[in-house]
């Protein structure tokens, strides 16, 4: 080669040259004789993506020293495998010596603002090792299982989430190789449709599933199965992608930085502008290897870009601190009543503020939107004792929360209101009342159901539940154990008997009933539901609404049913023995029943059941199972950390599952590779560590054993234990299995359900 040296530019171009001085990186610029042209021209480094240096052109010796190898990508897209030599004291770039043996040039001069990424060779999995954050044993067994999920069949899945046998997907291939029916370009997922195995959804799930799968990283599988948690994980590739981690709780970022990025880019790219000081911009993020952040950052800022690392977390709570959503706050609005209607509190009871006031009717719909969108279960409305405020509180994953108070002159007008919304009588305010709201909100109806309940003092208190039109949700969805699971579906494919859901108010035995009539839901079976109220409704159902007031209980409706050709009937609820009794003898003429009942455990359920005058002979033989469910607080999945439980906690865990059952159940055996989660607290969980709900069952299945016991009219404690013999898990115990998965913590399981620690 005649030439010193190749350019490669900022723009892309390539520029062979000879050096017209020797190349001093300090002057921050490099002086060449252009090949092409033989002109002298000198190019500011700021121009320069990379220096590609002939062995001619300099005289620099590196073998001595320590070495990294690394893959240097310049903004323009070229990657270079090279070994980069450490503690280099150079503010305007660094020398890498490259490993492609074919090319002519040894060294490379790579610029600062050239480079767009680099990073070691070194896997993730190593350098997580090195700092003492996870073992060998750890790390062979994430790749092993990493291997496992790329070698994984669709077939595979697909028996996996469908229950499916793999002797029937094999099957069904055969089947369609021996009828001619598979051309070359036909795959295994329309086979399994053409039979009817699965339906073109749950192949697009099961393909979704695949490939996901294949795409896991190692560090994702670590993090999973709790051996590091999404900080470390963060500061190794922090390592490996040669980029600072930071800790935003110390850092603070400027309010020219934090101008650089419109609002919906930070949303979208969960990026953190920290400094701009008009040259670059360092920016954080929880993704370094996604190559596609820095390239969309330079589309909105015209400047050098820095990323630097940190967690997801400390990031989402930076956003929603320094770039708020321009969201209505209900606590601005009340702020915002005019000051004339502020009266002192000794006049509150005189004035007389209207249900009608366009004061009173925006600050009622704006409780009733902000309790929708933030999730709340439940509104209540209770005005205060004398000078004490009206005060608003949600029920959000099962907690109440006071979110505002109000001064007590609005109470009767806000009532008021209230009962007009849901045709209400405004002038009875002795007597309780229900009725339900309806309103239209971005395509979706919500509905409130209304209760308006006199107190002391001449008061009223108003609670509303809200029920959004909601799908049902598969069975699959219900986070049922696996066995559970099977042994749900096995008593639902019965073609006669009865089926209890049972659990406290708000435990989400309607949407269970829904998910179980989803799961028998064809055109060949005939389903009738009566329920009060129709909460959730589906293609397919004849779904009745109970309307006491002309005598449409749910025992009348229960004997028009058995007049309308069922296959299937739902009851929402067992009110009454009359209703029971007539539940029970439907089941054994034919039909399947299910419903719910207020009960605490599924053994208590059959006593409950007997007690109320059902024949335990005739009750036996209808019985197929009993669901107790409770709903407990999920972790946050964004704040929730692993950690590794001391033999204590450990300990407790198995004495309160059982310890003979713990072992027999297949738990988890104490090690120092065992990791359970617990809850820290963020701004999307407002600090209480949970976020979200997760439910907890006890199938009580109706076996030859149970039977027998049930006819001699056993107690609840006899039959828990034939129960637990025969498979069941009680409440405790499939929580207990939960917080083994990390999903939620054994406080809230404890508490869920009021189990007393000895």
């Amino acid at each position: 080669m005649k030439y010193d040296v190749i350019l490669e530019l900022m723009d892309g171009r390539r520029e062979e040259a000879d050096l017209a001085r020797p190349f001093q990186p300090a002057e921050n610029e490099i002086r060449v004789k252009l090949a092409r042209n033989g002109n002298t021209h000198t190019f500011h480094l700021s121009k320069v993506c990379c220096v590609m240096m002939m062995p001619k052109a300099h005289s620099k010796t590196f073998s001595s020293h320590e070495q990294t190898l690394e893959e240097v990508i310049t903004v323009t897209g070229n990657r270079y495998p090279v070994a980069i030599i450490k503690d280099q004291q150079l503010t305007s770039g660094f020398y890498g010596l490259s490993r492609d043996l074919t090319l002519p040039y040894k060294l490379i001069f790579f610029t600062t603002h050239g480079v767009k990424l680099r990073q070691e060779k070194r896997p993730i999995g190593e350098i997580l090792e090195e700092k003492g954050l996870v073992t060998h044993f750890s790390i062979d067994k994430a790749l092993n299982e990493q291997k496992i999920l790329r070698e994984k069949r669709l077939g595979d899945i697909i028996s996996e989430q469908q229950d499916l046998p793999h002797q029937a997907i094999e099957n069904a291939i055969e089947k369609a190789n021996r009828d001619g029916k598979v051309s070359t370009q036909m795959k295994v997922g329309d086979i399994l449709i053409e039979a009817g195995l699965v339906t073109k959804e749950q192949l697009d799930k099961a393909l979704s599933i695949q490939g996901s799968d294949k795409k896991k990283r190692i560090g994702r599988l670590l993090i999973d199965e709790g051996v590091i948690n999404e900080a470390q994980l963060l500061m190794a590739l922090a390592v490996k992608f040669r980029l600072p981690f930071v800790d935003l709780l110390t850092v603070v970022p400027t309010k020219k930085a934090l101008a650089c990025l419109p609002i919906d880019v930070v949303y979208d790219l969960l990026v953190l502008p920290l400094e701009d000081d008009g040259k670059r911009v360092v920016v954080a993020t929880s993704e370094p290897t996604d190559y596609s952040i820095p390239d969309s950052l330079r589309f909105y800022i015209k400047r050098r870009i820095e990323l630097v690392v940190a967690t997801s977390v400390q990031i989402s709570r930076a956003i929603l601190k320094y770039y708020p959503k321009e969201e209505y706050r209900l606590e601005d609005f009340i702020d915002g009543l005019s000051e004339d209607q502020l009266i002192i509190e000794e006049e509150a009871e005189k004035a007389e503020v209207s249900e009608s006031d366009s004061q009173i009717v925006m600050l009622v719909n704006k409780i009733l939107m902000d309790g929708y969108v933030k999730k709340a279960s439940d509104i209540h409305f209770e005005p205060g004792q004398r000078e004490q405020p009206f005060q608003i509180r949600y029920r959000i994953d099962g907690v109440c929360h006071v979110v505002q108070q109000i001064p007590t002159m609005f109470k009767k007008a806000i009532i008021s209101r209230i009962k007009i919304m849901s045709n209400l009588d405004i002038s009875e305010r002795r007597k309780p009342q229900s009725g339900k709201i309806i309103i239209r909100h971005q395509n979706n109806q919500i509905e409130y159901r209304v209760e308006v309940t006199p107190t002391v003092g001449g008061k009223e208190d108003a609670v509303l539940r809200i029920l959004t039109s909601s799908k049902p949700l598969s069975l699959e969805e219900m986070a049922l154990s696996e066995s559970n699971l099977v042994s749900l579906k096995s008593i639902l494919d019965q073609p006669y008997g009865f089926i209890l859901c049972v659990g406290p108010t708000g435990s989400g035995k309607t949407t269970t009933l829904h998910s179980a009539l989803k799961y028998l839901n064809t055109s060949e079976v005939k389903i009738w539901t009566i329920e009060d109220p129709v909460e959730i409704t589906q293609e397919g159902l004849r779904q009745v609404q109970v309307h006491a007031k002309i005598g449409l209980t749910f025992a009348e409706a229960l004997r028009s049913f058995l007049r309308a050709d069922p296959d299937v009937i739902m009851i929402g609820e067992m009110r009454d023995s009359e209703t029971a009794k007539t539940a029970i003898e439907a089941s054994l003429t034919g039909h399947l029943v299910l419903s719910t009942l207020h009960t605490n455990t599924a053994p208590e359920t059959v006593v409950r059941l007997i007690d109320m005058g059902m024949d335990p002979f005739n009750f036996a033989d209808a019985l197929l199972g009993v669901l107790a469910q409770r709903l407990a607080r999920r972790l946050c999945e964004k704040c929730k950390e692993p950690y590794h439980p001391d033999q204590q906690i450990y300990d407790e865990l198995v004495q309160i599952y059982d310890a003979q059952w713990f072992h027999q159940h297949g738990g988890a055996n104490y090690s120092p590779d065992l990791r359970l989660m617990k809850r820290i607290g963020c701004e999307i969980c407002n600090g209480s560590g949970y976020k979200g709900r997760i439910a907890i069952h006890e199938l009580f299945i109706s076996t030859e054993d149970i039977k027998k016991a049930i006819r001699h009219k056993a107690a609840a404690d006899e039959l828990k234990i034939i129960a637990i013999q025969n498979g069941m898990r009680t409440l405790i115990m499939d929580g207990i299995h939960k917080v083994f998965q990390g999903i939620t913590d054994l406080e809230e399981i404890l508490q869920v359900c009021r189990y007393e620690r000895k």
